[in-house]
């Protein structure tokens, strides 16, 4: 039996890919109008956001009934998860409810990737293993300028690669370099596009570079140990060899 949904729906929406970005059988592309609008020409009143997409799990943290809930990207709680990286953020979240009960109000969440276990891409992290990138408030995602004046800086956030008119694919792949910005020790997987106005995100999508696998390093995948980033359990079970 699944465990009760917290928000009634998902807490992140997936996001189509922009053309020539590696996708998987499940995997949309973005429509013609969608994809010129980030890379060619907006609409009047856009700002084009392009961030550092990263390599991990999608959570949240909900604040509920004056609760800091640990969420997976489904919307259930992180602690009734059976994978260990969500049971790990949930612990983590513990310990920093107080950071996120100043930036949350009620109903609130904030949605971030979780980046302790390896999934395709190792890091070694220069920040903690949670990188915050959207605040939903009465359903709609903050703008990035005012996600930054509700976080301050109480937590990471991907790497900033442009903001202003919509930039092609090339120009961001350029900037974002062979390895990113945020410590990855393989190839930085890509980025994310953020069209905003009138203070909130209207619609997103996104390029991952050719010849990523998902999941690549999950045990369920390599038949290895996990590789962790980052662990909140003894150093000797943490795998970042390579």
């Amino acid at each position: 039996m699944k465990p009760p949904n917290e928000l009634g729906q998902k807490a992140y929406p997936k996001i189509p890919h922009l053309p020539g970005s590696r996708t998987g059988s499940s995997d949309k592309v973005a429509p013609r109008p969608l994809a010129r609008r980030c890379t060619q020409q907006g609409e009047p009143g856009d700002t084009v956001v392009v961030q550092e997409k990263l390599d991990g799990s999608c959570v949240a943290v909900l604040l509920k009934q004056g609760e800091v809930i640990a969420l997976g990207r489904e919307g259930w709680r992180a602690a009734l998860s059976q994978n260990p990286g969500r049971q790990m953020f949930s612990r983590w979240v513990g310990v920093h409810a107080a950071r996120f009960d100043q930036v949350l109000r009620e109903g609130e969440w904030l949605v971030g990737e979780w980046l302790a276990l390896a999934h395709s891409t190792r890091y070694r992290l220069s920040h903690e293993p949670f990188v915050a990138f959207d605040l939903f408030s009465a359903g709609a995602a903050l703008s990035t300028p005012a996600l930054e004046d509700r976080l301050g800086d109480r937590f990471a956030r991907p790497h900033l690669l442009h903001s202003g008119a919509a930039v092609e694919i090339e120009v961001i792949d350029a900037r974002l370099g062979e390895l990113g910005h945020h410590g990855a020790l393989d190839r930085a997987e890509g980025a994310m596009w953020r069209v905003e106005r009138g203070g909130v995100v209207v619609t997103r999508a996104k390029y991952v570079r050719p010849g990523k696998t998902d999941g690549a390093l999950l045990p369920e995948n390599s038949g290895q140990p996990a590789v962790w980033n980052w662990t909140d359990q003894p150093v000797a079970s943490v795998t970042t060899s390579g």
